[in-house]
């Protein structure tokens, strides 16, 4: 329930940005932890500062006209939602999805702000994307469209004022044709303007693996709080792209089976545990489906198409594909089942009905602006690197990753026990994050 002094912000945020529900969503979540911080700081909600946290700096909607290989001229949409810059600059990913539009883009823009908050490190919050679906399309066309879509982009980024990354539909092909773009309209190798780059040009190790490896830290130190680890757990990890790869991965290598992941056409159930060696070579180097994991597989492998992957019995479930892919009757069956915990690796892949079935009963659960802060974390030790022309070994950024995810798991830990809601990871990592971004936003003054 939200608190009455807070009920007239929700009010406004419905009234000025209709239609927009996964916004809405995001922005209810925020506030409802916010009742016990005014009522114990109450100067926060002094010169409107919690409608300015929930009005993004900038919104820029914008044409990308392309040509495809038989000379066909397409148009599709670009936005770029810079929400908060008061930490730094704007930090977040691109996404190339059918489904994305501007509230798309708003909701995962303010959870940004929240999730960069938390890493501890000097980064705002912002969000980008496409209507345009890469599924089909040749290199030559995804080279012509990333190459339209940064001509209009660039003039809005730069290494001290806003920082994209990869998302959905957008991984190290589609990040070097727009890099290359960047650098022949800019003349300069400003190699800090975009994050989750090769190797070859910039990037950082471990920024592949981070949002999945981050989400098993983020959870192995929760389970640790019960005195119960990876080891010998079944898993569930919706989806076969980068999070759900290295999520299951890192499971794997912690001792835990990770025994179903899906995508878009289904899902499959391989009870002796996946073979990732196989997963990433359908998935990353063939860009196949599911399906045909399972005939590759064979024996003792089994295909569901569509279904639910969460009707699989497991002890833990990692939803790490696209918001609100698990509901209320999901929740309600990984409880009955026996599950011990949630980690999201994904943006908001819960509703808030079933963020309220795991509550109720008791289990972990590691909402993704605590749990897929690893992502956005690498990205800014990337960007360090990038300002001092350094390069770390594997070993050396894994373990800073897997200090900022205890640091993470321990601050909102610490945080919900002080508002006291012991173990409520949610209003941990909501508190921790507004305090960060409002008490930065308060000493700069009204901006």
């Amino acid at each position: 329930m939200l608190d009455e002094k807070l009920e007239p912000i929700y009010a406004e945020v419905l009234r000025r940005n209709p239609g927009e529900d996964e916004f809405h969503q995001a922005v209810r979540e925020v506030l409802e932890s916010l009742g016990a911080v005014i009522a114990k700081h109450p100067g926060y909600a002094d010169n409107a500062l919690i409608e300015r946290i929930c009005e993004p700096e900038r919104q820029i909607i914008f044409r990308v006209p392309w040509v495809t290989d038989t000379g066909e001229v397409q148009i599709n949409r670009g936005f770029r939602v810079q929400f908060n810059s008061v930490l730094g600059p704007y930090k977040g990913g691109l996404r190339f999805h059918p489904s994305v539009m501007l509230g798309t883009v708003k909701f995962l823009g303010f959870e940004q702000v929240f999730k960069n908050a938390l890493t501890g490190m000097p980064i705002g919050g912002g969000k980008g994307g496409s209507d345009f679906d890469p599924k089909g399309r040749s290199n030559g066309e995804i080279m012509r469209f990333c190459q339209s879509f940064m001509t209009e982009l660039s003039r809005h980024l730069g290494e001290h004022t806003d920082v994209p990354a990869g998302d959905i539909g957008v991984g190290r092909r589609e990040l070097g044709y727009m890099f290359g773009q960047y650098k022949r309209m800019s003349n300069r190798y400003e190699s800090g303007v975009l994050t989750g780059k090769g190797l070859t040009w910039g990037g950082s190790r471990v920024r592949t693996e981070a949002t999945g490896y981050g989400a098993v830290f983020f959870v192995e130190r929760a389970l640790a709080t019960r005195k119960q680890g990876f080891e010998g757990k079944k898993v569930l990890v919706s989806g076969s792209g980068n999070v759900a790869i290295y999520t299951i991965e890192k499971i794997h290598q912690l001792g835990g089976r990770v025994i179903a992941c899906s995508d878009s056409s289904g899902y499959v159930v391989d009870n002796a545990g996946i073979d990732l060696a196989l997963l990433k070579d359908i998935k990353e180097t063939k860009r196949g489906r599911i399906g045909d994991y399972a005939i590759a597989r064979g024996t003792g492998t089994t295909f569901v198409p569509g279904g639910r992957l969460w009707d699989v019995p497991a002890d833990i479930a990692m939803p790490s594909a696209t918001q609100n892919e698990l509901n209320g009757q999901d929740a309600r069956t990984l409880v009955k089942n026996g599950v011990i915990a949630v980690g999201e690796g994904a943006n908001m892949p819960s509703t808030p009905e079933a963020v309220r079935v795991f509550q109720d009963a008791g289990i972990i659960f590691a909402p993704g602006k605590a749990a897929n802060a690893g992502g956005v974390a690498t990205s800014a030790l990337e960007m360090q690197q990038n300002a001092s022309r350094d390069s770390w070994s594997f070993e050396v950024t894994e373990q800073k990753l897997a200090t900022i995810m205890k640091d993470i798991h321990d601050r909102c830990a610490e945080v919900a026990d002080e508002y006291g809601s012991p173990g409520n990871y949610v209003l941990g990592a909501n508190v921790a994050g507004f305090i960060r971004v409002a008490d930065a936003m308060d000493a700069l003054g009204v901006i």
